[in-house]
């Protein structure tokens, strides 16, 4: 049954000329203080979800994006700052990039987190994939298979770090703690001062091609499938399910995962999809050529892949893909009332935050959805 929602913001500021033909996504680039607006924008959002009772703001954090779209470096720090502000409103990493934090530093930050908003900081991490943010940080992205050997290392040591009073870690990357004299001993163990409040820690990672659905089931981490084509989401549930139940676990279907949606609200179909279409096609703009177009053709082959579509989707394909919803209110809540049906595990929406959508018009649409669309679902609990 879906109980939480809640609402992606990558970090955007506003843009001006949006659209297929508005200024080229490289070419825009914006001064410090213009960037910094993503912060206001950031709390903006937060105190109205807080008053409209969403569960959680996510963020993504990113780096160097001079071109205004993802312009937030630190999620747990801004959540830290914005729980501070709020009341019960949760705030959500989407994601962590790993690769480009030392473990220990991750995990001493989440936990700081945890203790000082009594849970309200949601864990949340990734393997990155901008080659700008990742490979200036000094880890490797463009090679996959390193990125991934880096990442579960990292992994093995933040959970280490969580869950033991004391430990060690001997691996490729880390060695930890070194082999070093202390106070006339040999360092043996370190403890993370301090440890999370709230354990285990509740971890949630994206599902994007499903390559990493093994290594997330076997470690109980849960998964966010976003702006996904219906065919694709199904395929992604069912293989968590199942990669679940292969280690002990039973779930219902969509239990532990959350489904993120575009959506636009307005008295009709075309009408949404108008006023949603500049929006969205600046989005893909930025997104297209790192490979985010998650649909599939009839064949159920997924974009990009041989004999599939390879072109940047219009509104059309995401709303006939299930990815993106436009129309009334009530389209909405029966569109949604399928899905609960299909997915009965299924407790989490995030609404998608289409990166050209201005602050305030976003802002108005969150407040039709939580006066029209939230009363008809299973309410929050905090």
């Amino acid at each position: 049954m879906i109980k939480h929602f809640s609402v992606l913001y990558v970090g955007n500021i506003d843009l001006e000329d949006v659209g297929i033909d508005g200024a080229p996504a490289d070419g825009r680039r914006y001064p410090s203080h213009r960037l910094a607006e993503s912060l206001d924008t950031a709390a903006q959002a937060a105190q109205l979800m807080d008053e409209l009772g969403f569960y959680a703001l996510w963020m993504a954090e990113h780096h160097f994006q001079r071109e205004g779209y993802e312009c937030i470096p630190n999620i747990i720090l801004l959540g830290t700052h914005l729980a501070a502000r709020t009341a019960r409103l949760k705030f959500g990493c989407a994601f962590n990039i790993v690769p480009m934090w030392h473990p220990l530093r991750l995990a001493e930050d989440y936990a700081l987190a945890d203790i000082l908003t009594d849970g309200r900081i949601i864990f949340g991490v990734g393997r990155g994939y901008h080659s700008r943010e990742v490979e200036t940080f000094g880890a490797p992205v463009i090679d996959n298979d390193a990125n991934r050997e880096l990442f579960e290392e990292q992994m093995e040591v933040i959970f280490k770090a969580f869950n033991e009073e004391s430990f060690s870690h001997r691996g490729k990357r880390y060695t930890i703690p070194p082999k070093v004299e202390y106070r006339g001993y040999d360092l043996e163990d370190v403890t993370l001062v301090p440890r999370p409040k709230h354990l285990p820690v509740e971890m949630w990672q994206p599902i994007v091609s499903g390559r990493t659905i093994d290594f997330m089931a076997e470690r109980g981490i849960k998964g966010v499938v976003a702006l996904t084509g219906e065919t694709l989401v199904e395929g992604i549930f069912e293989r968590f399910r199942e990669a679940n139940a292969e280690r002990g676990r039973d779930l219902a279907l969509g239990e532990d995962l959350a489904l993120g949606l575009g959506f636009y609200l307005a008295n009709s179909q075309r009408e949404a999809m108008e006023r949603l279409r500049p929006y969205h096609d600046e989005r893909y703009k930025w997104f297209a050529p790192f490979g985010f177009v998650r649909y599939a053709d009839e064949l159920g082959r997924t974009w990009g892949t041989p004999g599939a579509p390879a072109r940047t989707p219009f509104i059309e394909d995401g709303v006939q893909q299930k990815a993106w919803v436009c129309g009334p209110p009530q389209d909405f809540v029966a569109m949604l009332k399928d899905v609960e049906r299909k997915y009965p595990g299924l407790e989490h929406v995030i609404l998608h935050w289409a990166e050209g959508m201005p602050r305030d018009e976003f802002m108005e649409q969150i407040r039709l959805f939580a006066a029209e669309v939230m009363p008809h679902f299973g309410g929050e609990e905090g």
